[in-house]
């Protein structure tokens, strides 16, 4: 029998009402840690206390939009009066923010603002009160950020987001150094394209099919295949790693035929 190192543990995960924040909140959930769930969406944020709550595990949600700079420092406050303390963080905040993939002339001066600080600047404020708390307890914590696969690649209807995510990448490796010498391992995951349910309303089975095709794997991804990755990264499993992007995405940084 392996030990994860996870049991008794704390873990807060952003975005974590739907899609890959959710699946990642289930499997550390059934890894043995407390799960906090973070969310601007109270009502789908209770749907999926009641799913993470299923697997046995203590589960507290907090509702707040990290737009908001200051409410990252509230939401750390927040999960650490009430589980205890804060081992793991994964910062799953990201997207579009509701926008549609856009050419870079076509988009307006507030949806390259607003991916930004959808992916971005969400990220550094919950890294910086994530650590911030970390390091005042003297906690040898992990923390995660939701990367992408279009950070390494041209991406040229979300040429924003892409750039958004190779930031978060690079920031991920700078604050593995910088943390290093409290204890603390900073890491990023590259999903795919995901077979959320927004992917899964948005794609018609002949779309899926051609992904599908593009993938080395043959198949996209589920959100627990992101969270199988980071249960893996943030257990005692991934204790020697640090500063990296690992990609979940069955090979598709690898395929040179991706559809657009």
């Amino acid at each position: 029998m392996i030990d994860l190192g996870l049991t008794g543990r704390t873990a807060l995960v952003t975005g974590g009402a739907i899609g890959i924040g959710l699946g990642i909140a289930e499997w550390l959930a059934q890894a043995g840690c407390a799960v906090a769930l973070v969310d601007r969406d109270p009502d789908a944020l209770a749907a999926a206390a009641t799913v993470v709550a299923a697997h046995g595990t203590a589960v507290h949600t907090v509702v707040a939009d990290l737009r908001v700079p200051d409410a990252a420092v509230a939401m750390v406050d927040d999960v650490v009066a009430t589980l205890g303390g804060l081992d793991v963080a994964v910062n799953n905040v990201g997207s579009l923010g509701g926008r549609t993939p856009t050419r870079f002339l076509d988009a307006t001066p507030d949806d390259l603002a607003g991916i930004v600080e959808q992916n971005l600047l969400v990220t550094t404020w919950s890294c910086h009160a994530e650590a911030r708390r970390m390091v005042d307890d003297g906690t040898a914590g992990v923390i995660v950020n939701v990367s992408s696969g279009e950070s390494t690649r041209p991406s040229v209807t979300m040429p924003t987001y892409g750039a958004a995510k190779a930031a978060i990448n690079h920031l991920t490796a700078t604050l593995a150094v910088d943390l290093a010498p409290h204890g603390i391992r900073v890491l990023a995951v590259a999903p795919g394209t995901t077979l959320t349910p927004v992917v899964r309303a948005a794609f018609d089975d002949a779309t899926v099919a051609r992904y599908e095709a593009a993938h080395p794997l043959g198949r996209l991804s589920e959100p627990a295949d992101l969270g199988r990755l980071v249960v893996a990264l943030a257990s005692d499993l991934g204790r020697a790693v640090t500063g990296q992007v690992v990609f979940g995405d069955n090979g598709a940084h690898l395929s040179r035929n991706r559809p657009t």
